[in-house]
């Protein structure tokens, strides 16, 4: 199964260990980060799409972040 992640941080170093610890997991970037600006929070927000080779057929109750 090939499976899809959007992982999403506010714009800190935290957003880099978060896909840097999918891409130590064997994730692949997907395309392109983006940003933009929460106006709940006043804070810039990023996003990274990533995505995985994996064992088994999908189903919903897949946890994707455990893979």
């Amino acid at each position: 199964m090939k499976a899809y992640r959007l992982l999403t941080e506010d714009d800190t170093s935290a957003f880099c260990h978060k896909v840097t610890d999918a891409l130590n997991k064997g994730w692949e970037l997907y395309g392109s980060p983006a940003y933009a600006f929460d106006q709940t929070t006043g804070r810039m927000r990023c996003a990274q799409a990533v995505v995985k080779e994996a064992p088994g057929d999908y189903h919903p109750d897949v946890k994707l972040g455990s893979l």
